[in-house]
């Protein structure tokens, strides 16, 4: 396809190694959450569609496996030259199906490019090993080999570069992939990356995508007996039933699992103040607060609360709401009506509790604006559940140590930030939160192509990410090579 034409048809879906239809007899009407407009209308996939996909899928990954690390690496950084030849496009559908602001569509078009780019070293890492022996003529190796195929539930949240963050890794490591994106985010969140890979030369049938009901395809996506591993990023709840579901069959699967957040943002009464409101308002507001590492729950050392908050309301009330794909608007819609009803009922609740509404206004739209609540108390839902808007509360802790316990005082533990004047008490305190990621003096919403991402308790179970990544795409074969004649005791 020449590089000036934007991509066409992607009213269908890459199924087997042809776009084509999907066979459910139904169509999901794929909506701008700002506009309301409809961008393009889906025929969903069937579970006729899913099995075709998965055996595909198998039937070509020892073909794929065997093309060796520098033909595969070679096509992942094809596919980073895509990414840059087709940034606008690509920018423009996030800001249209997503609902993302040009700032977020930019941060996630560079991390979908970075985790793809970082992918092309992979298949030169993945290397096995020889063991030592205690059997005089005798080799012990150990082989590492991709798992087969993969199949990748994502959110729409993040919907380009958590598609990727798994789709990229996995082919590198010579499997297969099998995607099913979120209904709300079906292009961004594989069709775009479907065109993609294709484009840069990825055999036919090696990448698939099925968008379809939950009803019909959920959990079959999941006990099929083809994929060796599910990775799934999404709701708490969600993922204990993909946990379970998954080895429920024949055959147990791997599955990592990236789930909900309540990311505590702490800041100690050493801290600086106008550096941490700066940082606390970004990672709050990044992308309407709709993302997994968001920050949830602000707690302020006591001495500090005061000023931070008075400061932190006044830089909120500056944010710009409204329409995404202006280049000043920070606050851009919810994803749908349902996320924006959830909202409204997370705002009543934090009143009838008892928290203080210092921000707040009427939404426009599917555009919430942001609320900022004081006075907020660790038994309140606002700092208990996880929120997913631009929609955060500010607790005070009487010291450290009363911060560092409100902070581990949930059932989650994704990412989190302290902030500090001294950078080694900054460092113990993150030693000591229960969190898979935590960062001194930054904001949570922080992610690297060559980090293991990943979370704790109820937020998730693997580590996503650079050699950590090669773990999970990939697993140990043991061989013992026995190269003299030895000795047997019958």
């Amino acid at each position: 396809m020449n590089n000036a034409t934007t991509y066409q048809n992607l009213d269908l879906l890459p199924i087997a190694g042809q776009w084509r239809k999907g066979r459910s007899g139904r169509k999901l009407d794929v909506v701008d959450p700002y506009s309301g407009d409809t961008l393009l209308s889906l025929p969903m996939a069937s579970h006729a569609d899913l099995d075709e996909a998965y055996q595909a899928a198998r039937d070509i990954q020892p073909e794929w496996a065997a093309m060796g690390p520098t033909a595969r690496g070679d096509i992942m950084r094809r596919v980073v030259a895509l990414f840059d030849a087709r940034k606008e496009e690509i920018i423009d559908w996030l800001i249209r199906e997503s609902g993302s602001t040009r700032v977020k569509a930019e941060i996630e078009w560079g991390s979908a490019r970075g985790i793809t780019q970082e992918a092309a070293s992979l298949p030169g890492r993945m290397h096995g090993r020889i063991l030592p022996s205690d059997i005089p003529g005798k080799e012990s190796r150990v082989y590492r080999k991709p798992l087969g195929v993969i199949g990748v539930i994502s959110p729409w949240n993040f919907p380009l570069h958590l598609s990727a963050r798994s789709v990229a890794p996995a082919l590198a490591l010579g499997n297969t992939v099998v995607v099913k994106p979120a209904s709300d985010t079906p292009v961004t969140g594989g069709l775009l990356l479907a065109r993609l890979f294709e484009e840069a030369g990825l055999p036919a049938g090696a990448l698939s995508v099925v968008v379809g009901a939950g009803s019909e395809i959920g959990d079959a996506f999941v006990e099929h007996p083809v994929p060796s591993f599910i990775s799934f990023t999404g709701s708490t709840e969600v993922g204990r039933n993909i946990g379970r579901i998954a080895n429920a069959g024949k055959h147990l699967k791997h599955v990592a699992l990236e789930l909900g957040g309540n990311s505590p943002f702490v800041v100690l009464a050493d801290a600086d103040v106008q550096t941490a409101v700066s940082a606390a308002v970004t990672g709050k507001f990044l992308h309407q607060g709709q993302i997994c590492m968001a920050i949830n729950r602000i707690i302020v050392e006591a001495p500090l609360v005061n000023e931070f908050t008075q400061r932190f309301v006044e830089r909120v009330k500056t944010l710009a709401c409204g329409d995404p794909s202006k280049p000043e608007t920070v606050v851009g819609p919810v994803i749908n009506q349902r996320q924006l009803e959830g909202l409204k009922a997370k705002i009543g609740k934090a009143k009838a509790e008892g928290a203080t509404l210092l921000l707040g206004g009427e939404p426009q739209g599917n555009v919430m604006p942001p609320h900022v609540f004081g006075d907020v108390t660790a038994d309140m839902e606002i700092a208990r559940e996880e929120i997913f808007g631009p929609l955060v509360g500010i607790q005070s802790a009487r010291d450290a140590e009363h911060a560092l316990e409100l902070a581990n005082g949930s059932d989650y533990g994704l990412s989190s930030a302290v902030f500090t004047g001294d950078l080694a008490r900054g460092v113990q305190f993150a030693q000591r939160l229960h969190a898979g990621m935590t960062h001194v003096n930054d904001m949570p919403v922080n992610d690297e192509a060559n980090a293991p991402f990943g979370g704790e308790k109820n937020s998730g179970v693997g580590r996503f990410n650079g050699d950590w990544v090669i773990d999970e795409f990939t697993t140990d074969h043991w061989i013992t090579v026995q190269t003299a004649p030895r000795g047997y005791p019958f």
